[in-house]
Parts: C-alpha cells; sequence; structure tokens
C-alpha cells in the first residue's frame, strides 16, 4: 500500500499528512498511528486527523483490541485500515523502535 508513511516524529508526519491533502484526502480518510497511545492521542489531535476507532475496526474489533496486547492491537488496527498482515507487522516493528506510521485510506 502506497499510502503508508513510516516517519521519525511529529514534524515529518505533518509533513507526509500535509501531502496526502496535496492528493486529495480529507482528514477523515488521515490516520496516525505511535506505539505509545498517549503520542498517538496527542499527534492526532494537534494535527486534526483520526485515530482508528470503532468505525474503521467494527464494535467486535475494537473490543478485542481491550485484551490485545499492544502490538496486537497495533496490528489489528492496521489490517482494519487495508493493509496485509504482513505490512502491518512490519509498521508494529518500526512503531516498537519510535517510529509513527501515517495511513490515508479511501476504504476504511
Amino acid at each position: 500500500m502506497e499510502n503508508v508513511k513510516i516517519v521519525e516524529n511529529g514534524v515529518e508526519a505533518r509533513k507526509e499528512i500535509d501531502q496526502f491533502f496535496r492528493e486529495g484526502y480529507t482528514k477523515d480518510e488521515i490516520y496516525l498511528l505511535a506505539h505509545d497511545n498517549d503520542r498517538t492521542e496527542h499527534l492526532t489531535d494537534a494535527m486534526d486527523i483520526n485515530e482508528v476507532g470503532i468505525g474503521e475496526q467494527g464494535i467486535f474489533g475494537a473490543v478485542a483490541n481491550v485484551f490485545r496486547s499492544r502490538g496486537d492491537e497495533l496490528r489489528s488496527k492496521l489490517e482494519s485500515l487495508g493493509l496485509s498482515a504482513a505490512a502491518a507487522a512490519h509498521c508494529e516493528e518500526e512503531m516498537d523502535h519510535g517510529k509513527v506510521i501515517v495511513v490515508a485510506t479511501k476504504t476504511a
């Protein structure tokens, strides 16, 4: 999926988000994830974009995430945005190293 960007920090994330806007995506079609939940919330609030929620995962996926490890939860969220299991695992591994994932999708 070409609409997945792995970046180092919020500054780089902002650049990628702005590029997605230029490509015609709306704020409701752009998602940001970080390994730390507080960092995800802070960045999505600051950049006025989406977190992956019930609308993307469905009620059962959202409830299941309550019982999953953070890594399993992140992979599940990425897959709900259209990433393959392998791509989601790669992104989650990058988040383990402090990276931030920005995803733009028309299908979520």
